[in-house]
């Protein structure tokens, strides 16, 4: 009989060894541990009765990946100072640390996507927005750096 350490699979995100689910991060389909697969989004995956020995995989992602905006530290500075509140009042007011939006408002750092929420819903602005992949690139012919590869790559998209 095998020990029960042995039946479990290493996580790949941080090695441990436990039962793992499979988690999209960043685009990649890893096998985590369950405190690993807050990083990511959880996939389901169907197996068919009918046939034992193949497993469908389906991938359920309904919203399209989220951006943080370009100019989210001035944007975050100027209504904060707009409400006249100071960076300590506006941690408190989210349950965040005031060097957490120091950082943020200096452009050291980017904050993440439920942080953004978080500061959106008690700013009233707009931060996350959705990015479009599908979204097709405009040429301006009129550019004098246009060269021939560009169009072959514009053609191929």
């Amino acid at each position: 009989m095998k020990n029960k350490m042995e039946e479990l699979e290493s996580c790949e995100l941080c090695g441990k060894k436990n039962k793992l689910v499979e988690v999209i991060i960043e685009g990649s389909m890893l096998s985590v541990c369950q405190n690993c697969s807050k990083f990511g989004k959880t996939i389901i995956i169907e197996k068919k009765l009918e046939e034992k020995t193949k497993i469908s995989r389906r991938v359920n992602i309904e919203e399209e990946p989220e951006l943080i905006v370009a100019n989210y530290s001035e944007l975050i500075k100027q209504v904060r100072e707009k409400k006249d509140l100071k960076q300590e009042e506006l941690a408190k007011k989210i349950s965040e640390k005031e060097s957490v939006i120091h950082k943020i408002e200096s452009g050291q750092l980017k904050p993440s996507i439920l942080l953004a929420r978080k500061l959106e819903k008690f700013l009233k602005i707009k931060l996350v927005e959705n990015y479009l992949a599908n979204e097709k690139k405009k040429i301006d012919f009129t550019d004098q750096s246009l060269t021939i590869g560009d169009l072959i790559k514009f053609k191929k998209k």
